[in-house]
């Protein structure tokens, strides 16, 4: 491809491109920042200045750039067969062989899988499986779907609304009925006297009193992911987690885990669910089940609901792209690297121990105040001179230090007053160094 000058494509890009979760107005008064290549952990932009993606692409880039075995291997299936659906009573090879994989895997009890082409649509997939399994029992009266505030689950209609961020269902007038919200385990946003552990505690009671408000026969399912990613990166206090899921098994309602940014090796395992024995029902995944290198989401399903819609017939659900074979043939050749290379174990052991006591160690600094995270994933909660107290939601400090950062030489994401951090997890020693010393620079630049 012939390289246009960037003042051209950034002209193109105002006059024809709508971003996605953008400003407008201000991207294009400072410049759209335009990649233009990379290799290993870091981008090149279109100017030439060499960055550490300290986020993964979005949150997904997990076995770093530039790798010659999936792009070899998607090669080969585009030459042999690039597309053919899995409508027909048809299907293609490498969809058959993920699914198996995927269900060697995962928890137990999920061994069957629907393939989309995104987190979004995986999720919403799972809300039309939920739907269907209770009507074909003759319970439609379940419907209702409980998430959590902080909750990010996608972008369509239903999915949005299950999205606890105001800034995501407020534009649209969502959610939509019957989608409730009960309180996730943001500790340190919640100004609260109780420790972290208490305020887990207490929001496990408060779903359950909101359970009982609306009556435990009226609910269908609650969506829960292991880390609230794009919320803040919320890592659940102990004993949270597993009492959730104590309180849907009690009261006959699903748990679906969303693993679309804790799946593939995230936390240095295959799923989080694994790490807290959640025992989903349902399971949802994307981003790094190909790396980002083709698009691909998977909703996978327990025995028990798939049984109930294998038995009742016709399955009135999928997309175009379902099992798209060489979206599957990137994740096959993906979970090769992540297995063949040992870069769980990596994660586990190794990198992600190391990059947590470097992201602890920033909790040091005046402008943090709070920095949590687990396995490669992390954020920094930053603070004005004035504290907590004075922080301003008009102008976002999470923002201005990503924007530091990237001057620094790294890719960090801005949410609200903190900052997220999510790097492939090839990382290597050294690279965090540079991550965390550039992290360091420009928080004394913006203190």
């Amino acid at each position: 491809m012939i390289i246009q000058p960037s003042e051209q494509l950034r002209e193109l890009d105002q006059a024809y491109h709508l971003h996605p979760f953008t400003n407008h107005e201000e991207m294009h008064a400072a410049g759209t920042h335009i990649i233009r290549s990379a290799e290993g952990r870091f981008v090149i932009d279109q100017d030439g200045n060499r960055l550490l993606d300290g986020i993964a692409g979005l949150w997904c880039v997990n076995v770093g750039y530039g790798r010659h075995e999936i792009v070899e291997a998607v090669t080969r299936q585009m030459q042999e067969l690039p597309y053919y659906c899995s409508f027909l009573n048809s299907t293609t090879q490498p969809p058959i062989l993920l699914a198996e994989r995927l269900a060697r895997l995962a928890p137990a009890r999920l061994n069957h899988t629907t393939f989309t082409c995104s987190g979004s649509e995986a999720n919403e997939t799972a809300l039309k499986i939920i739907r269907g399994y209770y009507k074909l029992q003759g319970q439609s009266q379940k419907y209702k779907i409980l998430s959590r505030t902080y909750a990010y689950h996608g972008v369509t209609l239903a999915t949005t609304s299950m999205t606890g961020l105001p800034a995501c269902y407020g534009p649209f007038d969502l959610p939509l009925p019957g989608f409730l919200q009960v309180p996730g385990p943001y500790h340190y946003g919640a100004n609260t006297d109780l420790d972290p552990v208490a305020y887990g505690q207490w929001c496990v009671e408060e779903t359950a009193r909101i359970i009982e408000r609306e009556g435990a026969d009226t609910i269908a399912a609650l969506f829960a992911e292991p880390i609230q990613g794009a919320g803040g990166v919320i890592v659940p206090p102990e004993g949270y987690l597993p009492a959730l899921r104590q309180l849907c098994w009690d009261h006959n309602i699903l748990f679906v885990a969303d693993e679309v940014i804790t799946g593939f090796g995230r936390l240095g395992d295959w799923f989080a669910s694994t790490i807290w024995d959640l025992d989903p029902d349902l399971m949802t995944m994307a981003k790094g089940i190909t790396s980002g290198y083709l698009p691909l989401g998977a909703t996978m399903v327990s025995d028990e609901v798939a049984e109930v819609l294998i038995r009742n017939g016709y399955f009135a659900h999928g997309f175009t792209y379902s099992g798209h074979p060489t979206s599957a043939a990137a994740a096959l050749a993906n979970l090769d690297i992540l297995e063949g290379e040992g870069i769980l174990p990596w994660v586990r052991d190794q990198i992600g121990p190391y990059f947590q006591r470097q992201l602890k160690a920033l909790a040091e600094h005046p402008a943090v105040g709070e920095a949590r995270g687990d396995g490669l994933i992390g954020a920094l909660e930053v603070l004005p001179r004035g504290g907590k107290a004075a922080l301003n939601p008009k102008d976002p400090m999470g923002v201005k230090l990503s924007v530091l950062a990237r001057e620094e030489g790294v890719i960090v994401r801005g949410i609200r007053d903190l900052i997220a951090l999510s790097p492939p997890l090839t990382i290597t020693e050294t690279e965090v160094d540079f991550l965390f010393t550039s992290l360091r620079k420009a928080l004394d630049r913006l203190w």
